[in-house]
């Protein structure tokens, strides 16, 4: 009889420590395992489960486990993932409109960057919103530049080479034929073995993921010049959100947001790093010439202005442009 006391107290005990409705979220993730990202996302994980006393807990599937970023968002409107951490593709399948931060040479720093990123983010979140999905953190993943077999200065040297694009992007695919370049769809996972073959010389990537990945000793010169940042962040499906109690919500953000802001900084360390080592084993940079900048800007306008209207919104378009001019404008003697 005493023991099935102190077991009745043991129950009691426990359903008074123990959250009453702890639950796992599952979070797909493309970052690879011990990247900067995956431990951003554990870090918040760890956050996350200490200030709700247990009650969340993410159970992280890193390095593409849960399929690519339009298998997690497919996976996340069907409720097998709670959430996903996704790139700029994850992000346009939710928002279109978030392809204007990836047109090549329009943002190229830093301070122009996090000032359209402050501007917009409340309307991204709530276009994402009507789409069933709740924007946790969006963060600058990198800086995507030209990797090629040979040295590129102006448009048409870039025409020669056979360039990797990310699939499933098929009107910017087009525009980019259509502008006279030699596009061939690879996934980032096929890109060493493209690379090998000869059926690419080209890609589009951040120096993190060219030496990680090293694929940058088989296209080893590197535009100096950025060619537009890689948009990184964290969704989870509106349903999922919800059934966190909303007195948690609050906190759960700023922790979100301050992780997002360290992960920044230590990104931009890690990518510099990231330059130096590549340079060490055979990387050249290749800085643009003087006239080479305004062609780029041109050709990249030039094709923009076939998808303004149809692969994002004209008037989205319109305001990031008006809010660089801003930007520009506040610091043009800096």
């Amino acid at each position: 009889m005493r023991a099935v006391k102190s077991m009745i107290t043991l129950i009691l005990v426990m359903a008074l420590v123990l959250p009453a409705y702890a639950f796992t979220i599952k979070i797909g993730s493309s970052a690879p395992e011990r990247s900067p990202w995956h431990k951003a996302l554990r870090e918040l994980a760890r956050q996350w489960k200490s200030i709700t006393n247990g009650l969340i807990e993410l159970k992280i599937y890193p390095g593409g486990i849960a399929g690519n970023e339009a298998d997690m968002v497919r996976k996340m409107r069907m409720g097998i993932l709670g959430g996903a951490v996704v790139s700029n593709k994850g992000f346009i399948s939710m928002n279109p409109d978030i392809y204007v931060l990836n047109i090549p040479f329009l943002i190229t720093t830093e301070g122009e960057l996090n000032y359209v990123l402050d501007k917009m983010k409340p309307a991204f979140g709530e276009a994402i919103k009507k789409k069933g999905f709740k924007l946790v953190i969006m963060f600058m993943a990198g800086w995507v530049h030209f990797f090629t077999r040979k040295p590129v200065n102006y448009p048409d040297d870039l025409k020669k080479h056979k360039l990797a694009f990310t699939p499933g992007e098929s009107e910017m695919e087009q525009t980019w034929k259509k502008s006279g370049y030699h596009i061939v769809p690879t996934d980032l996972k096929d890109l060493l073995m493209a690379l090998q073959s000869g059926m690419v010389n080209a890609f589009l990537l951040p120096p993190l993921l060219a030496g990680s990945g090293q694929y940058f000793p088989l296209a080893p010169h590197m535009s100096e010049l950025r060619i537009a940042p890689l948009i990184g962040g964290m969704v989870l499906s509106e349903k999922t959100w919800k059934r966190i109690p909303e007195k948690y919500r609050e906190k759960m953000m700023q922790i979100a947001l301050k992780i997002s802001g360290e992960l920044y900084e230590k990104t931009v360390k890690l990518e510099k790093e990231a330059i130096e080592a590549m340079k060490k084993h055979g990387l050249k940079i290749v800085k643009f010439p003087d006239d080479s900048l305004e062609k780029w800007r041109a050709a990249s306008a030039k094709g923009m202005d076939q998808l303004i209207g149809k692969a994002f919104s004209k008037e989205i378009y319109d305001r990031i442009i008006h809010l660089l001019e801003e930007y520009r404008k506040k610091n043009a003697s800096n």
